[in-house]
Order: C-alpha cells, then structure tokens, then sequence
C-alpha cells in the first residue's frame, strides 16, 4: 500500500511540475563571444560564429520570434546586398547567410546577425519546420 502511495505522489509531483523543456528552436545569440547556439527541443544541436553589428549599427538585444522569412531576400537599404535564408525578428533586422564569410566571428554588419551561407540554411528550414510560433530568438551581450 505505502508502494502505490508512493508511486502516485510520484505521479501527481511529475503532472504538477511545469515542463523546462519547450518544443521547438530557440536561437541563443551571444554578441560579446560572437556566437550563436540554437536548440531544438531543448537539446543543443548547433554552434556558429556570427557577425553582428559594429560601430554605431548596433544589433539588438532582447527576445522575439520570427516576424516572416524571406529565403532569396535583398536590402533595400543596403545596395541591393544578398541576404540568403532571412529569418527577420524585429523590424528590419534579421539573421541571414553572409558572402563575408571571413568577417564572421567579429561584428561586420549593420546589425543583422549574419551567418555562413550553410548554416543559415540550416536555420532557415528549422524555423520554416518548426514555425514561426514555436522558435524564439534570444540576443544578450
């Protein structure tokens, strides 16, 4: 009897406890290391070098989920520049693939976050798999 007591204690602690773990992709974007981790579930899968804004074009740093994604995107802004995989969080800003490939690991950027071409595919088709809903983008100094 004390076994199935304690075994629907165990249950009901289990039910009651809120859930760490949230489904989806969160990008976890760290400026001063100039790296970006994503997770999915919950669970670690990616680390890459980023460029994020330098000088005055400062990139900004809180928490958003995606506004709308633009796979083949150009700047209006910026001379028509290539900005391939755009996941666009907040504004006009974005993390997208970069031709600049050699500047990634040190701010570059007018304030994007810009990655290797690669990963921002890999990104782009898990915000696309998981939706817009179910990803959070987290940027902190």
């Amino acid at each position: 009897m004390r076994f199935i007591l304690a075994g629907l204690v165990a249950i009901f602690l289990v039910a009651a406890t809120p859930s760490v773990v949230l489904a989806g992709v969160e990008a976890r974007i760290d400026i001063s290391s100039q790296t970006m981790k994503v997770y999915v579930n919950g669970v670690a899968r990616h680390s890459w070098r980023i460029s994020s804004g330098r000088g005055r074009y400062r990139t900004p740093t809180g928490s958003w989920r995606p506004t709308f994604l633009s796979r083949h995107h150009r700047s209006r802004r910026y001379n028509n520049a290539p900005m391939p995989f755009s996941v666009f969080f907040y504004r006009g800003y974005a993390i997208h693939g970069t031709d600049q490939v050699s500047r990634l690991g040190r701010p570059a950027s007018h304030g994007c976050v810009r990655l290797h071409p690669r990963n921002a595919s890999v990104f782009f088709r898990l915000v696309k798999r998981f939706g817009r809903r179910n990803t959070r983008i987290v940027i902190r100094h």
